[in-house]
């Protein structure tokens, strides 16, 4: 087994208040001082049934100049789907363990595709209080469905449907960001890999935890991404810095969670901000997310776009290729 499950760690010895040293976090992380429960704004929340085309496209390039995140509600995929891409995860996650393991990120490969419960390193050494599952759903050619669960038996048609009408979303929003840059409809997609993109899917799996108060389920970051589709279960947990606050972000039915990644800050030459995030966890609930990233090809290189660079605005980012910006980040190197 590569690491011990969080999953495990929980189903087998822990007392009532007391978690493993390696899960307790820096006081200038840990969420009981460090979340801000005073009066907040929301995170945008934006209604794509607007009939007002330009308004979606203005409060959309504001939350992502401001925010860095939105949440999209009437975007067109069904309830009952997402209910259903929900429960076949939570089917996976209830499976007995060495059934999961089958799923396990081989420890040597370069793959960050499979069942695990660590990305890249933590400088203080910490472990998050989460396991995961990750596997790309788009596009064919890129799908590995060795880390597709079999068991339940619709897992697959079910993340197959739902890649069809992410799909659907995410382009509108890459055209809707783009115009709000002043730019072409088609521009920012081509800028993150076009029609190559990739669609990664993480469930996220944050156990009950004794000690909520000192941990995290995943400790503060930005998305390497372009952007981030989420899904939530009903448990809250989302944290978004913002004002020099953590703020919690609110469950609404159904909506999705849109994260400006570092790609899409990278092409827009800092007019967009990828979004400072964590996540907490519950003492009693298991939380869950399911986010979608959309990721250039490995040797896809990304800058600073053309059209947004002149000379009283110059390129703040170096152009990389997406696999040596991916390596850096998760290993903590300057880029």
């Amino acid at each position: 087994m590569e690491v011990e499950r969080v999953q495990a760690i929980v189903s087998s010895s822990l007392t009532e208040d007391n978690i493993p040293t390696e899960f307790i976090r820096p006081e200038d992380e840990q969420p009981a001082i460090t979340t801000f429960y005073g009066p907040i704004p929301d995170i945008p929340v934006i209604d794509f049934s607007d009939p007002d085309q330009d308004n979606i496209i203005r409060l959309i390039a504001n939350a992502s100049r401001d925010w860095g995140i939105f949440q999209v509600v009437n975007h067109g995929i069904p309830f009952d789907l997402i209910q259903t891409l929900q429960l076949v995860g939570k089917q996976f996650f209830n499976l007995p363990q060495e059934e999961k393991e089958v799923y396990a990120k081989p420890p040597s490969a370069h793959t960050i595709e499979g069942y695990g419960s660590k990305v890249g390193e933590d400088v203080n050494g910490k472990k998050n209080w989460s396991d995961y599952l990750f596997h790309r759903i788009w596009p064919a050619s890129c799908i590995n469905h060795q880390f597709w669960p079999k068991n339940p038996p619709s897992y697959r048609a079910v993340n197959e449907e739902y890649a069809q009408e992410v799909r659907k979303v995410v382009d509108k929003l890459f055209k809707w960001l783009s115009i709000g840059l002043g730019l072409e409809a088609d521009v920012l997609k081509e800028g993150a890999g076009g029609e190559e993109i990739e669609y990664l899917m993480k469930i996220n799996y944050y156990p009950p935890c004794p000690r909520p108060d000192l941990t995290l389920g995943v400790a503060s970051h930005t998305d390497l991404s372009a952007m981030t589709v989420l899904v939530p279960n009903e448990v809250p947990g989302l944290q978004v810095f913002k004002d020099d606050h953590w703020i919690d972000a609110k469950y609404i039915p159904g909506a999705l969670i849109v994260h400006i990644g570092d790609q899409i800050e990278i092409l827009s030459n800092g007019k967009y901000k990828a979004v400072l995030h964590r996540t907490t966890v519950d003492k009693k609930k298991t939380r869950m997310s399911w986010p979608v990233f959309l990721e250039p090809p490995g040797e896809f290189v990304v800058g600073s776009l053309p059209q947004l660079v002149d000379p009283q605005n110059p390129p703040k980012y170096k152009p990389k290729k997406f696999k040596d910006y991916s390596y850096c980040k998760l290993n903590k190197l300057p880029q």
